[in-house]
């Protein structure tokens, strides 16, 4: 399949297909003409490349787990070098302090929206609004006011 195809039916834009061929992440066989072409199995490659750099992991050590991902979720690892391990370890460590920090900051969010709504004062019930006829009188109806935003909480 061609580029175009892949980034369809990943959902990944084609700029971004050529940074992870750039990368080594994704080999492509190239046709005559220079165009590239990919086998079934780079979808799965794809969406294991994305989920890999959406958790956090930086390209360089994407490229050291590809080989041992055979086949979508399933690790198969024969010789894992221990500065691979090390390196996987350190990654594991930081996005669990990334985790924590991001748990914290959704927290604090929760409790500040959970204040304002128990503090907000209750709207008065509002006049009714005559109709407006024309387009004139709707314009001086219009006042700077009625776009304001409430300067409180």
């Amino acid at each position: 399949m061609r580029i175009g195809e892949l980034a369809e039916r990943t959902g990944t834009p084609r700029r971004m297909l050529r940074y992870y061929e750039e990368q080594g992440l994704l080999v492509p066989d190239r046709s005559p003409n220079g165009y590239r072409e990919y086998c079934e199995r780079s979808v799965d490659r794809v969406l294991q490349i994305r989920g890999l750099l959406d958790s956090g992991l930086p390209t360089r050590i994407i490229k050291q787990v590809l080989p041992c991902l055979k086949l979508p979720r399933a690790i198969h690892v024969t010789d894992a070098a221990p500065e691979t391990i090390a390196t996987l370890e350190r990654e594991r460590d930081r996005m669990t302090r990334r985790i924590e920090c991001l748990v914290r900051s959704r927290d604090a969010i929760s409790e500040y929206v959970e204040a304002v709504r128990r503090n907000r004062p209750r709207p008065a019930a509002e006049p009714p609004v005559a109709p407006v006829t024309s387009a004139a009188s709707a314009a001086s109806a219009a006042s700077a006011t009625d776009y304001a935003l409430p300067l409180s909480a």
